[in-house]
């Protein structure tokens, strides 16, 4: 099966859902945001952490634990796909 895909969207277009929504349509597939300031830089700050810890053996997966979770912005309109 193939996994499930979805767009994670940070910086100031983030805000806009109609932005989102064509994300969303284009790649069929739901787009979450994160409420957090600058959360663009957030992945580069989590891989800093990982780098930190990696002699400890501790995986990126158990670092981004420690990120805010994602709300679910918008999802792809019914029939996007066949576009």
């Amino acid at each position: 099966a193939v996994p499930r895909t979805r767009i994670l969207a940070t910086g100031g277009a983030s805000r806009n859902e109609k932005i989102l929504q064509v994300l969303s349509d284009v790649f069929n597939a739901p787009v979450y945001t994160i409420d957090t300031a600058n959360s663009a830089c957030l992945g580069s700050a989590y891989r800093a952490i990982h780098g930190l810890v990696a002699e400890t053996n501790v995986s990126l997966a158990d670092v981004m634990k420690l990120a805010p979770e994602p709300r679910l912005a918008v999802t792809p309109t019914a029939g996007a796909e066949e576009v």
